[in-house]
């Protein structure tokens, strides 16, 4: 009798996850039915006046140029606190993740900000921002799990799930890491969360059987290996590509029919994606 709820349980919980799976393919279809490109502002929208990498003000100028979604990158400090920031390196900090989270408020940017806590950004995500003429902006996020040491990094995918379930953001929210571990985790911890993987180094039918349903390639793993596209689309996957800044790449990305394009201009590839959507 034992051995017959174990293997029910074990089914229903592979049922659940097969149907997470296919609600996330089947919004993300949606979201793209038109054929149209979203934007994604790297690391924020910081390439404007009064602004910086990775920071609130980064955040809210991109929901007021009304970014499809902003990027964030998050590491752990050595006493557990999720913090936004690219890293290893940040201000006079050598290692984020080897200092803990009180020397990290010594840390100023020239705009003036520090650097915020996951749940700072968080809550000022969910909340949102007054744009003119379009009411509340409340921007989705692509949250990047930096590459920890192997026995952290259950811990900070669950710290940042945590965060994510406690501002009910999980429908705004992307995931994605170089790390593969680290995106097994997060679809593991949080099944109904798109993960994106970074690296490049696996095509779309290798991580379609972990789960993880979109692939977010450099701009040159990409263009190499163009035959992913059309081979993540016909398994119900997105594809992102990083970070493209130049005109004539951008529209490159946009001809070979990208879902998500991840760039420093995020005003440019607008305009751009505009022309093309006319």
């Amino acid at each position: 009798m034992k051995k017959i709820i174990f293997n029910s349980g074990r089914i229903l919980s592979v049922m659940l996850v097969a149907a997470a799976a296919f609600l996330f393919s089947t919004q993300m279809m949606a979201q793209n039915k038109e054929g149209e490109v979203k934007v994604v502002a790297h690391r924020g929208y910081w390439k404007t006046d009064g602004s910086f990498q990775n920071t609130i003000t980064a955040l809210k100028k991109s929901a007021e140029i009304q970014a499809y979604a902003c990027e964030l990158d998050v590491n752990m400090t050595s006493d557990g606190v999720i913090v936004v920031c690219h890293g290893p390196k940040v201000g006079d900090v050598e290692d984020v993740q080897k200092v803990t989270y009180a020397r990290m408020l010594d840390v100023k940017f020239k705009n003036g900000d520090g650097v915020p806590t996951l749940e700072e950004f968080l809550k000022a995500a969910k909340k949102g921002w007054k744009v003119e003429g379009k009411g509340t902006v409340k921007p989705r996020l692509v949250l990047e799990v930096k590459t920890h040491p192997a026995d952290k990094r259950v811990e900070v995918v669950s710290k940042v799930v945590a965060l994510v379930r406690k501002y009910r953001m999980a429908d705004r929210t992307d995931f994605i890491a170089f790390n593969y571990d680290i995106c097994k985790e997060l679809r593991k911890q949080m099944p109904e969360v798109p993960v994106q993987y970074l690296l490049g180094d696996k095509s779309p039918e290798e991580i379609y059987k972990d789960g993880i349903m979109g692939i977010d390639y450099e701009y040159s793993t990409l263009l190499a290996n163009h035959e992913w596209i059309e081979q993540a689309h016909s398994l119900g996957m997105v594809v992102n590509v990083w970070t493209v800044d130049a005109p004539e790449k951008i529209e490159t990305m946009i001809q070979l029919g990208v879902d998500y394009i991840t760039t420093n201009e995020p005003v440019l590839t607008q305009e751009l994606v505009a022309k093309y959507r006319k």
